[in-house]
Order: structure tokens, then C-alpha cells, then sequence
């Protein structure tokens, strides 16, 4: 269809125009049941005011068929009104009421309505995903976050079915017409918008619980939770262990925001191939069920789950409450719940070292994304829906959260909070901008943050903070902080203000790497001295940015680098050490450190780190090291060390830890690029072999299995042996990438063929084929490069903006060699890429994103190898 990317001109003209005061939603759902029905009747009753009477604008709906409009009780020509996704409303009066019918689709992708029948015991499940503008594929409306209204909606289901929305349930009556299905009819909303509102309906499994709690005038707030899943996978949810740090959330929010939960009841579901991690939706969150562990998990990912559980919690005041008022703005609630999760982890449950986490993965993420040229500043500039759709990365969310950590220690936490609570009650169900947020915190913190702002919300790009050391034999003699940071946009040179510390860390009398003194200063030059470390001994290392105060990328000076390299398992602080590991990696991004020796640090201290998610972080980035960074020369001997390294820390662990499986799992995912414990992995699937306390469940199971088919050790027959014992949505995955992996060009041609020209794959099982197709060597892969460019442009055109940023990403030729004496720009990856781009300059803009993106991956990769090649000859 055509008239779907809304422009931001097109959405501010229009919330001029009118005032949204309520939709009456009706979902029809009685043919759910039918195998081969693919929609089902939609209806929107839409209330709302014209500004300027005489004038007219249009509704928003992605729908299969338009069957009626009828405006201020006029029937419309449908014909004559409906143009694609837009339905035109002329000759608006003072006060309006819309009445559109038609038929919506079932999704397969995760955006609208997702239909999912599940193989375990083909029971069908349905739930909305909405986030940036998809609420138009299931209910006609005004789709942007600044026409926000009352949402009332009414569901024709199942009667044994579980329905549930936004609001409380509020009448619920048996359809005389059509035996066995319900209506029900929801409480109307508080003011929200579209892309929040949500509508859940299936044979879930439900479980139930409430919180309390008495608020400053005496009274009582009494909030309902529940929380879903699937009923196959009841037996694996552990509904109170999620309601218990909901619990702690509420308490510490509640306390925190000095503003009562807003929304009635808290329920929370956990759904079938969702495409997001979770969303915000008032009163009814909705989370990937991969959160639902039917296989062993690690603390870590128990303490991710967590994690997202308080940064969608935080979303119910900052988001819900109050909501940007367009994508520009995307930070003013991603940003911010990024920052709270971490901060209510820390501060209301047994996750008090969540800022390591944070520190490892969340900011590793942004690094990457703020080095990318398609980098932006946090608040950015979204001039369409498309682009709204690709601003949901790294930059919005964990650069944002780290600005916002950096800004606590510049301003102090108690000024920030109480921003944040005026913030609340000035603008309650409104919508804000970046003003609205720096005029409240500008009146707390006694400080005219505009500067700030325009620094570090309104620039792009990162800092590089870099020690020079002069010294007086074994003591400091100077020590200055130089800053390196160019604005990418403007080329300009950036002296951004960062409150950090240094920290001085030197060997015990039990040889442990301990913190023996710090300082703490103010950053906004380009160059800074630190008088107060004159004349100190030298310590064995100076850790810049200790306690991960700011946002920044950091190198350690000559000495502390070698004390790194050689030491970094002494350093008992976790979070210390998190930092130098990070700092490490980016060195290796950045062709300053050898991959070889970052692998050596890897192989040397990670089998001592006690945080399991650093690990797991540390294992994933040997992975890519492996992968992409070393030359072809050094990769097969560096990859048969590495994984006989992995392979005996896997026998070395403790029984049943979480290590040992981490551990495992990193074998599985090594061996997928070289057969050397093919035979072990065999006998570990079949039994005759066993490490001890190392239970093979079904997940691990599948990281086997797929890494049998990647080097052409597992038959066809063997995968469906083994899917036969395992029909489960997981299982299911695990057998596609299974089954695409396995190095055969038919197989390639005809994954290929699935995920690209087909459409019959869900968004899991487009994931699924797209991991087992990379699975494979490059040289396999190589006839597929050109049908790659050939195809992207129709692949956008034709599939919706879900799986195409998908099949555009995922199968990018981004694995390549770099061969001796070759230059980066010249490898034919990247020149095919270029002719691409400087063809297509007039493709959209979040098409050309990704491949410039991809580009620059790939570039980097080859630009580290080049380097060790030149350093080896």
C-alpha cells in the first residue's frame, strides 16, 4: 500500500488541525479459528475536534478492504475517500465523529495484530505490537503520539480464551449469534497514544497477584497484576519470581517518582515471536517469551530479564505519562528507562552490580552505534516514520542512558529526580519536548543546562579520553587528560564537559589489583591537567573514567596497558575490570590492539571472571575477533587454540555453574566454523560422553545440533529425529538453523529463496534461516553478493519495514577476507557496496542506512586485518 511513511510536516499539520477526544475500537475475532482465515473485521468510532472547521486531513489504516466511512453520520464514498493506508476526511466540522470498517490482516511479522499457532499443541495466540506506527494495521485512527485520547475497546473471542487490553475488563457477554464466543468490553483508557495502546487474546496461561500501597494523603493505591504466557509453557514460568521484582520495581519507583502508578492495573505477558525485547504498553507490558526459561539459564540472563522488567516499568511515567511529542524525541523515554533499569536493579534487588552489566553490554552497544557514519545525535532528527522505525538503536537507548548517568554526576542525583518529579506533574497524559525536560532541570540544579544539552543531546559523536603521563623516576610528575572528539556532521572539534574520575590501582601485599586512591574532576577542554597526581608514585594502573561516571571511549597509558595485559584477572573490583575489558575491545575495534592479543587476554583471565554476563561478553567478542578481525593467514591456528582453550575451561568448571555453560555454549557457537570437536559434540548429543553436571536441555541441545550441520556433520534425517522430540516454537527455530546451516549450495539456494523472494516465514523463523544461512564460509556464499544488490530495493518496496530491515541486514556479505597486500576500499564487498549506494541515492533513506552501516562493519573488520597483515610482513 502505498501513503504509509508519515512525515513529520504531515503530523504536525495535522495535530494543528484536530483534537482526538476518544476512539471506541471493535474487534471482530470469531473466524480466529479458521486455519485459512487471514483478517477480520476492524472498526473505529473516532471523536474528535477540527480547529479550523471547513478544513480537512486524513485517517490512517493499513487494512485488506475498506467496507464503510461514514463522518458527522454521512456515508462516504469509499471509493472516492480511501487512498492506500489513508482514509481523506473533507469539510470537517467543529466537532466530528469518524466511523471507519474494513478488514485488517493477521501478522506474521510481530507489527499489528501476530497470529501464532502453536506447534506443541496447536492452540492459537494473538497479540498487538504496535511501536513506532502499527497500530493502523489493526484499527483505523490518527497514528502519531501527540493525538493522544481515550481508548475504549471491545473484543469478539473465544469464551475459554483470555482477552485483555490497556484497562480493566468491564463487561463481558456471551454472543447469542455465535455460541462459545464472548464480547468484551474494556474500561476506557487515561489519555494515551496509538502506538501504546494494545489488545491480547488466546488460551494463555494466567496467573494473578496485587500490590499495595498507601500513598501521602492516607488513602490506599491497590494495583492488580497478572502475567501470561503460553500454556505449553506453564510449567517453565516462574510467574512469582516476576511478580516479586515487580513488586520491587512498584515500591522503588512509586517511592522515587513521588507519583502514584497511573494506570490501573499492571499486567504483564510474555509472547511468541515478538520482534522487540518488550514494550511499554500501559497496563498491559508485553515481553519476548524467551524471558519464559524452559531451558537452563544463567544468572545474567535472569538479571537481563530483570532488567527489562524496570525499564518497562520506568516507561509508565516516563513514555506513558508523559510521551514525546514526536520521534525526535525518542530519548525522552528510551533513554531514561534504559538509565532506571539499571538504577532499579541496583537499588531494589540482589543485582547491586547491574552497572557492570550495564557498563559491558549496554555500552558496548553504543560505542559501536556512535562510531557508525550514519551516527546521530540523541535527540535526533526524525523526518518520517521510516526513520522513527531505524532511531531504535544504540544512540537512543544505551548512548542516552550513559549521557543521563554522566549528567547525575555533573548536576547531583537529587536535583535530577527532582526534575524529574516536576517534570510528572507539570505535563501528566501530555506531551513534551527537549525544552520541557532542561526548563525543569535547569530550575533544579541551579544550572542553565542548555550548554549541556546542546553538547551532549544535540551533537553526535564520541569522545576519546586519552592519559599522557610525565614522570619523576618511579613517581608522576604530570598527568593531563586529552580529549578527542569531532562532531561527524559538522567535522567540527568538540570539547565536551565530563564529570569523571581516576582511578589509582596497585597490587596488594596478596598480589590482588586494588583501588588505592582516586580522583574525581571536572573535563571540558581538550586538554586537562591533574595537579593533585604530581608527585604520587606511579600506580601500576591509572584507570580512566573508574566507576563509569561518563560517556566516553578511554585508552590506558603504556604502563597500565601492561599491567592489563599481564594482570587484568588480579583486579577484584568487578566493575574495574569490566571497564578495562571493555576498554581492550574498543582498542581492538580500532586496530590498536592485536586481535591476537586480545584473544590472548581472553584465553588468559576470562576463565577467573566471576561476573557471568562479563563472560559471556568476553566469549562473544573472541567470536568476532575470530571471525572478522584476524587475517585469513592466522585464523584456522588461532581458532583451534581458542576453542581447544574453551573445550577444556568447559571441563575444568564447576559442575552445574553457570560457567560451565557459558562455557558450553561457546563451544557450541565456535564449532560452527571448524570441525575439530565435531566428534566430541556428537557424543555428547548422544550420550556416550557427559561432563559432569552439564544437563543437555533442549536449547543446548539445538547450539549442538546447529554446530553438527554448519561443518556438514548432521543429516537431514538426525535434525528431524530430534525436532520429533522437541515440537516446540523453540524447537522449531532451532531445526531451521539447523537445517540451513548445513554447507550445501541447494541448501543455501533454497534458504535463500524461503527468506528473500517467499513469504511465508514468521519474523523467528526469518531469524532462524538467516542465522543458519550465515553460518557458512564466505566462499559458499559469494554467488549470493550480487543477487544481494539486485534484490534489496524490491525487498523494501515489497515487504513491510520489519522484515525487510531484516533480510537487508541479516544477509549483508559482511564476513570477507581481506588477501595480503589488498586494500580495504578495494575489496570487491565493499566496491559492490559503493557502485550500490552512488546508484541509488534517491532510495529511502533507512534503506541506504543500513547498507552504509553494513559497509562500515565490514570496512572496519577489513581495516584491522590489513594492519596485522602489514605488521606480519
Amino acid at each position: 500500500m502505498k501513503n504509509e511513511n508519515l512525515s513529520r510536516s504531515e503530523a504536525r499539520r495535522r495535530s494543528e488541525l484536530i483534537e482526538v477526544e476518544n476512539y471506541d475500537v471493535a474487534l471482530d475475532l470469531r473466524g480466529v479459528l479458521d486455519p485459512e482465515s487471514t483478517g477480520y473485521i476492524s472498526r473505529s468510532v473516532i471523536t474528535f475536534k477540527c480547529n479550523e472547521p471547513g478544513a480537512g486531513t486524513f485517517v490512517d489504516f493499513i487494512h485488506d478492504g475498506i467496507h464503510s466511512v461514514m463522518l458527522n453520520g454521512i456515508q462516504l464514498d469509499s471509493d472516492a475517500v480511501v487512498d492506500g493506508s489513508r482514509i481523506h476526511l473533507a469539510d470537517l466540522a467543529a466537532e466530528n465523529q469518524v466511523t471507519i470498517v474494513g478488514t485488517a490482516l493477521y501478522s506474521r511479522s510481530g507489527e499489528g495484530l501476530h497470529r501464532f499457532v502453536d506447534p506443541a499443541d496447536g492452540r492459537i495466540y494473538l497479540y498487538t505490537q504496535y511501536e513506532p506506527a502499527d497500530a493502523r494495521r489493526v484499527f483505523a485512527n490518527f497514528e502519531q503520539p501527540d493525538l493522544k485520547a481515550s481508548f475504549t475497546f471491545n473484543v469478539a473471542a473465544p469464551s475459554d480464551w483470555q482477552v485483555s487490553s490497556n484497562s480493566p475488563l468491564a463487561v463481558c457477554e456471551e454472543m447469542a449469534s455465535t455460541p462459545g464466543f464472548s464480547i468484551r468490553r474494556f474500561a476506557p483508557t487515561q489519555p494515551i497514544s496509538t502506538y501504546i495502546t494494545t489488545v491480547l487474546a488466546g488460551p494463555y496461561h494466567f496467573v494473578e497477584d496485587s500490590w499495595k500501597r498507601t500513598l501521602a494523603d492516607g488513602t490506599e493505591l491497590q494495583v492488580p497484576l497478572g502475567t501470561y504466557c503460553r500454556a505449553s509453557l506453564a510449567e517453565a514460568f516462574d510467574a512469582a519470581e516476576i511478580f516479586a521484582i515487580t513488586k520491587a520495581g512498584l515500591d522503588f519507583f512509586h517511592e522515587l517518582f513521588e507519583y502514584p502508578y497511573p494506570f490501573g492495573k499492571y499486567e504483564q505477558a510474555f509472547v511468541p515471536e515478538y520482534n522487540l525485547g518488550a514494550m511499554e504498553n500501559p497496563g498491559l507490558v508485553t515481553f519476548t517469551e524467551t524471558y519464559v526459561f524452559k531451558s537452563r539459564a544463567t544468572d545474567a540472563q535472569y538479571q537481563a530479564r530483570g532488567n527489562t522488567i524496570m525499564h518497562e516499568m520506568a516507561h509508565m511515567w516516563f513514555g506513558n505519562l508523559v510521551t514525546m511529542q514526536w520521534w525526535d524525541d525518542l530519548w525522552l523515554k528510551e533513554s531514561f528507562a534504559d538509565y532506571m533499569g539499571s538504577l532499579a536493579l541496583v537499588e531494589a534487588t540482589a543485582w547491586k552490580d547491574a552497572w557492570v552489566a550495564f557498563a559491558n553490554r549496554r555500552k558496548a552497544w553504543a560505542y559501536v552505534q556512535d562510531q557508525l557514519p550514519t551516527t546521530h545525535p540523541i535527540v535526533a532528527d526524525i523526518r518520517d516514520l521510516e526513520a522513527a522505525k531505524q532511531n531504535f538503536d544504540g544512540i537512543t537507548y544505551a548512548k542516552g542512558a550513559s549521557v543521563l548517568k554522566q549528567l547525575v554526576a555533573y548536576v547531583g542525583f537529587d536535583a535530577f529526580i527532582s526534575a524529574a518529579r516536576q517534570y510528572f506533574r507539570d505535563n501528566a497524559y501530555a506531551n513534551t519536548t527537549l525544552d520541557d525536560f532542561l526548563t525543569v532541570l535547569s530550575e533544579a540544579s541551579g544550572r542553565d543546562m542548555r550548554r549541556w544539552s546542546s553538547l551532549w543531546l544535540q551533537t553526535a559523536g564520541i569522545s576519546t579520553l586519552v592519559p599522557e603521563i610525565e614522570y619523576d623516576g618511579d613517581r608522576l610528575a604530570r598527568v593531563r587528560l586529552l580529549q578527542d572528539a569531532i562532531d561527524p556532521v559538522t567535522a567540527r572539534t568538540v570539547d565536551r564537559p565530563h564529570r569523571l574520575r581516576l582511578g589509582l590501582y596497585d597490587f596488594d601485599a596478596s598480589g590482588a589489583l586494588v583501588r588505592t586512591d582516586s580522583v574525581e574532576l571536572d573535563l571540558a577542554d581538550s586538554e586537562t591537567d591533574v595537579p593533585e597526581l604530581a608527585g604520587r608514585p606511579t600506580p601500576a594502573l591509572l584507570l580512566v573514567n573508574d566507576d563509569d561516571l561518563t560517556y566516553a571511549k578511554v585508552r590506558f597509558d603504556a604502563a597500565s596497558l601492561q599491567t592489563v595485559l599481564s594482570a587484568l584477572d588480579k583486579v577484584t573490583d568487578p566493575l574495574a575490570r569490566a571497564l578495562c575489558w571493555s576498554t581492550l575491545w574498543n582498542m581492538t575495534r580500532d586496530g590498536l590492539l592485536a586481535p591476537a592479543d586480545y584473544l590472548g587476554a581472553v584465553d588468559r583471565f576470562a576463565p577467573a571472571e566471576s561476573d557471568n554476563g562479563v563472560l559471556q561478553v568476553l566469549l562473544d567478542c573472541a567470536g568476532t575477533a575470530l571471525d572478522r578481525y584476524l587475517p585469513a593467514v592466522e585464523r584456522t591456528a588461532q581458532r583451534e587454540r581458542f576453542v581447544d582453550s574453551v573445550r577444556m575451561q568447559l571441563g575444568k568448571a564447576t559442575a552445574g555453574s553457570d560457567q560451565q555453560l557459558t562455557w558450553a555454549r561457546s563451544l557450541a557457537a565456535l564449532s560452527r566454523s571448524t570441525p575439530r570437536y565435531a566428534g566430541t559434540i556428537a557424543d555428547l548429543l548422544s550420550g556416550s560422553e557427559s561432563v559432569g553436571g552439564l544437563a543437555l536441555d533442549s536449547d543446548l541441545r539445538w547450539r549442538f545440533w546447529q554446530a553438527l550441520a554448519a561443518t556438514g556433520h548432521a543429516t537431514q534425517e538426525q535434525l528431524d529425529t530430534e525436532l520429533a522430540s522437541d515440537l516446540t516454537a523453540a524447537g522449531r527455530a532451532g531445526h531451521v538453523t539447523a537445517m540451513t546451516a548445513r554447507p550445501d549450495p541447494a541448501v543455501k539456494a533454497q534458504a535463500w529463496a524461503d527468506a528473500v523472494t517467499g513469504s511465508e516465514l514468521s519474523n523467528q523463523l526469518l531469524d532462524a534461516t538467516i542465522d543458519g544461512f550465515t553460518a557458512a564460509g564466505h566462499v559458499l556464499l559469494d554467488p549470493y553478493v550480487e543477487p544481494y544488490f539486485q534484490s534489496i530495493e524490491s525487498v523494501w518496496a515489497q515487504k513491510s519495514i520489519e522484515i525487510a530491515s531484516r533480510i537487508v541486514r541479516g544477509f549483508y556479505p559482511l564476513v570477507q577476507d581481506l588477501e595480503p597486500g589488498a586494500e580495504p576500499r578495494q575489496h570487491a564487498v565493499v566496491v559492490r557496496t559503493d557502485e550500490w549506494l552512488a546508484g541509488h541515492s534517491d532510495a529511502p533513506a533507512a534503506l541506504r542506512r543500513i547498507i552504509i552501516e553494513q559497509r562500515d562493519h565490514l570496512l572496519r573488520a577489513l581495516t584491522v586485518q590489513r594492519r596485522q597483515l602489514v605488521q606480519a610482513f
